[in-house]
């Protein structure tokens, strides 16, 4: 903490709550606590950072150390450029502990209301725990809850399937053969794991042909066009997209991967990020990862394609994405769109529920940590600037 912030008011009867230990959740703490605002941090799990440490063992962050960083404290430099999940799961231990954060694990939240008497917030927790807090900040993460399609006769398949966030490593998978279902970031970049790990076969089913671009060019990150697109029109955000697809990546169309046809405004519009080759590009020019059409059913020990095709695999992998989870939390108070999202977020409060807040639920092709430590700032200067007792 900085020698020239605000004491913090730790005997404040009504905290802020925030919703979620992970790096929103702790930014946004760290935040407050520099205004002088108590801020208590809830964790459903044992430890800060739960989904960090649930994520695949190669995992690395896409986005640059120096972008990546949180408000109060630099990743250090011995972490190198693109940080291992290892390394970010310390980072945030230190993260907590640096800022002094006021830290609650084994605590999960099931409901938030209006508090009864009108100013501020209950929630409702484990261990028939009523909380009453002056704001609350939801920051549960975008990877929230698996989504498992229900494809047609899934019950049947006869092989081993799986969501991707049950996936550590290509070790039990080595001399196996493997459908990894999607072709974002994640099931890119278990594709590759496998085939790296001794994979037998590894296909990916593809339903919409991604842009595919390099990480970093000649020291050039990707995050920094990220950056860049993010403030340009509609129309020059397509002309870079088709640009960096054609200019950092071959044409894939003769091994099953074309170009995307779709603009990249819009592609990010629906929340779907570039993504980012770590060796994609290479297995498939080799036939190492071999890109089929998608799934659209499963029969007995066959899955079957969108082409009409019928694959064998001994195990699917499932990359289809999370949802968010949040409606038994805030269902009810009517704060979600028809998929489930914020429908306002950052620095803004719903309207019918002023003083409550969310951080973390897009993908943004800027960078997740470097928008939620932007985020955290300005959630805490608009809830400081709140009387505590000021009403709902």
């Amino acid at each position: 903490m900085s020698d020239s912030a605000p004491p913090t008011d730790l005997t404040e009867d009504r905290p802020v709550y925030v919703i979620g230990g992970g790096p929103g959740g702790l930014a946004t703490a760290a935040a407050l606590r520099a205004r002088g605002v108590r801020a208590v941090v809830l964790e459903k799990s044992g430890d800060v950072g739960a989904s960090w440490r649930n994520h695949y063992d190669r995992l690395r962050l896409h986005t640059t150390r120096r972008w990546s960083a949180l408000p109060g404290l630099p990743i250090p430099r011995k972490f190198g450029r693109w940080v291992a999940r290892d390394d970010v799961v310390r980072y945030l231990e230190k993260y907590a502990e640096h800022h002094e954060l006021e830290v609650v694990t084994g605590v999960e939240v099931s409901r938030v209301d209006p508090a009864a008497d009108g100013s501020g917030w209950r929630l409702s927790a484990s261990g028939g725990r009523e909380l009453t807090g002056r704001a609350v900040v939801v920051a549960t993460g975008f990877n929230h809850t698996p989504k498992l399609p229900d494809w047609p006769g899934r019950e049947t398949f006869t092989g081993e399937l799986l969501h991707a966030a049950r996936y550590r490593s290509a070790a039990p998978y080595a001399g196996r053969d493997v459908l990894v279902v999607g072709v974002g970031n994640t099931g890119a970049e278990i594709a590759v794991d496998l085939v790296e790990g001794g994979a037998a076969r590894v296909r990916i089913a593809v339903r919409t042909a991604p842009f595919v671009v390099r990480r970093s060019t000649l020291g050039w990150p990707s995050q920094a066009n990220g950056i860049l697109i993010r403030r340009m029109p509609a129309f020059l955000v397509n002309r870079a997209g088709r640009l960096m697809s054609r200019v950092a990546t071959p044409d894939l169309s003769a091994y099953g991967l074309p170009r995307p046809d779709a603009a990249l405004h819009a592609r990010i519009r629906q929340g779907a990020v570039p993504v980012l080759d770590v060796g994609l590009v290479d297995a498939v020019k080799r036939g190492r990862v071999e890109p089929v059409a998608a799934v659209e059913s499963f029969d007995g020990d066959a899955v079957v394609l969108a082409d009409g095709t019928r694959a064998t695999p001994d195990v699917v992998i499932a990359a289809t994405g999370y949802l968010r989870g949040l409606e038994p939390l805030v269902g009810h108070l009517g704060v979600l769109d028809e998929r489930g999202r914020p429908r306002v977020r950052g620095t803004r409060a719903p309207k019918q529920a002023p003083g409550l807040y969310f951080t973390g639920f897009t993908n943004p092709i800027s960078g997740m940590l470097r928008e939620l430590a932007r985020d955290a700032g300005k959630i805490a200067k608009r809830i400081a600037r709140r009387p505590a007792r000021s009403g709902r």
